[in-house]
C-alpha cells in the first residue's frame, strides 16, 4: 500500500495515477479521504417484492439529490453514493475504497460488498451505503465519506479495465448494478 509520500509523488507522474479534484490536505497516512457528492440513488420497490439476480433491469434505482438539509437514512436503509472525485488508476495500481472509522463507528458503511477498484479504472466511485444502526444518520454533501488506499500491483495486467469490455468504466454519479448472471 501506498504511504501518504507516495500517493502525493504518483499524483506528479504524468499518465499515472490522477484524483480530481484533489485537496492535498485529504491526504492521511496511507489514504486519501473521499467527498460524497450530491447525487444518491436508492433502490425501487420491484411489483414482485424481491429484487431477482437474474433479472436485474435497468432502471431498478431512482436518482435524487441530497439538498442544503442533507439526506437522513433511517435504520436499515440502502442507497448508492458517489465520489466527488473521479479517479484514474494506472495499470500498475489498483485500490481499496474503505469506510472511514468514525463514521463505522455511528453504524455507516460505505461499501457493502464492493471495495477493489481494478487497474485501469477511471471514473467517479459508486460507493453502497447503508444505515446498520438502529438511529437515523443524517448525510451531508461534500461530506469526507471514505477513504481510498492505493496498492502497487507486481505486475501490470494483460487487460487493465476498461480493455477487458467492464461496465463501470467511466462512470458519472453512482451507477445502479449491471449485475447478469453468466
Amino acid at each position: 500500500m501506498l504511504a501518504d509520500w507516495q500517493i502525493e509523488k504518483a499524483l506528479d507522474k504524468a499518465d499515472h495515477l490522477d484524483i480530481s479534484p484533489f485537496d492535498p490536505e485529504r491526504v492521511q497516512p496511507a489514504s486519501v479521504d473521499l467527498l460524497l457528492d450530491q447525487y444518491v440513488r436508492t433502490l425501487n420497490d420491484p411489483e414482485t417484492g424481491e429484487i431477482d439476480v437474474a433479472d436485474v433491469r435497468e432502471g431498478h434505482t431512482t436518482l435524487a439529490e441530497i439538498d442544503e438539509t442533507g439526506w437522513l437514512m433511517q435504520p436499515g436503509d440502502f442507497l448508492l453514493g458517489c465520489t466527488v472525485e473521479r479517479v484514474t488508476l494506472p495499470a500498475g495500481l489498483a485500490a481499496r475504497v474503505e469506510g472511514k472509522s468514525s463514521l463505522g463507528r455511528l453504524g455507516l458503511t460505505v461499501h457493502v460488498t464492493a471495495g477493489f477498484i481494478d487497474p485501469g479504472f477511471s471514473g467517479q466511485i459508486t460507493l453502497e451505503i447503508a444505515n446498520l444502526s438502529g438511529k437515523p444518520i443524517r448525510l451531508r454533501r461534500l461530506m469526507p465519506i471514505a477513504q481510498l488506499c492505493l496498492i502497487p500491483m507486481d505486475a501490470a495486467p494483460r487487460r487493465p479495465y476498461g480493455q477487458a469490455g467492464n461496465h463501470y468504466q467511466g462512470q458519472f454519479g453512482p451507477t445502479e448494478s449491471r449485475y447478469q448472471m453468466s
